[in-house]
């Protein structure tokens, strides 16, 4: 697919994400085992979604990067090692009993983008 519908599609995931847990982390996380007990705890998952938002907005703001470019290889590894970090991050939350029910769909999740954008690295 091109960079313009990729970086569309890879930013509004993250944007969707980032606007559920600043708008409502306490309905989303229990269903991936965690409870959020105080308002320490529902900031830091507001928290979070600056970094979720902040890749949505670079991607948005970057989607009419021409394919093939320096740029568009550069920007599509940049989201290739942000999505790998997450398959690690979130496989750590599974495999130590953080994550449950739900939990193991971020990772899949992760993975998936981490596939999408390596294909689209590789294209560029």
């Amino acid at each position: 697919m091109n960079n313009k519908k990729f970086l569309t599609i890879h930013s509004a995931v993250y944007a969707l994400f980032a606007i559920g847990l600043f708008v409502i982390p306490s309905i989303l996380w229990p269903y991936y085992g965690l409870q959020l007990n105080d308002k320490y705890a529902v900031f830091l998952s507001q928290h979070t979604s600056i970094f979720l938002g902040g890749i949505a907005i670079i991607g948005f703001m970057l989607k009419n990067v021409e394919d093939k470019s320096d740029v568009a290889k550069q920007l599509m590894m940049s989201l290739l090692l942000t999505n790998i970090l997450g398959v690690i991050v979130t496989l750590y939350a599974c495999f130590t009993g953080i994550f449950y029910g739900l939990g193991w769909s971020d990772p899949a999740f992760f993975i998936f983008l981490s596939i999408l954008s390596f294909l689209q690295w590789k294209r560029n």
